[in-house]
């Protein structure tokens, strides 16, 4: 009984996040060390398929996985499955809120500009809006940043947070968010 509710719980956790490494499913469900972790993730190969990227395994449902947790996205391997380990890092880090949506479209009122932020979720009645930059083009990114300063001259009570993959992107982030509640973080420093 025990395993069939750990069990369900991992896949419930792929439903919400797309794509998991073991070590991200290792934190969300205290799998204990690889070994244990390798093997409960083995025996749910009737619902889990998996690939390699970057020498990390990625889990995701497959038909069976998805029709159990009745899930209606269809995953299967990416080359974007690194901005959703970026985002699901963030994810494990901020408690798993359980308001957080992931592709939220924001809309601004009174105009016809719209912004959709890779994931939000509000803490302490706060919403917070999560950006996720990997390679990224930084004038796609300054843009998204005037479209969230324009959104702050309507509503300033939000925080923005943006998850990075080096120091002088950080710091380019930093630079362009200067006048908006925001916090970056260094990937490396989430996992």
């Amino acid at each position: 009984m025990k395993d069939k509710k750990r069990e369900e719980a991992i896949l419930l956790s792929l439903r919400r996040c797309d794509y998991l490494t073991r070590e991200q499913l290792q934190k969300m469900h205290n799998l204990g060390q690889t070994r244990n972790a390798q093997r409960i993730l083995y025996s749910m190969s009737e619902y889990v398929s998996s690939f390699t990227d970057e020498k990390k395994k990625i889990y995701y449902l497959n038909a069976e996985g998805r029709e159990r947790v009745q899930a209606e996205k269809v995953r299967k391997k990416t080359a974007m499955v690194t901005h959703y380990l970026m985002r699901n890092d963030l994810f494990i880090i901020k408690g798993r809120p359980s308001t957080w949506e992931n592709e939220v479209k924001i809309e601004l009122p009174g105009t016809k500009t719209s912004i959709i932020a890779d994931a939000a979720y509000t803490f302490n009645k706060i919403h917070c809006f999560v950006e996720v930059d990997y390679k990224q083009s930084m004038r796609k990114n300054a843009a998204k940043i005037k479209k969230y300063q324009q959104l702050s001259t309507i509503n300033p009570q939000f925080n923005l947070i943006w998850v990075t993959t080096t120091h002088y992107r950080k710091n380019k982030i930093e630079s362009l968010c200067a006048e908006l509640n925001y916090k970056a973080y260094l990937w490396e420093d989430l996992k």
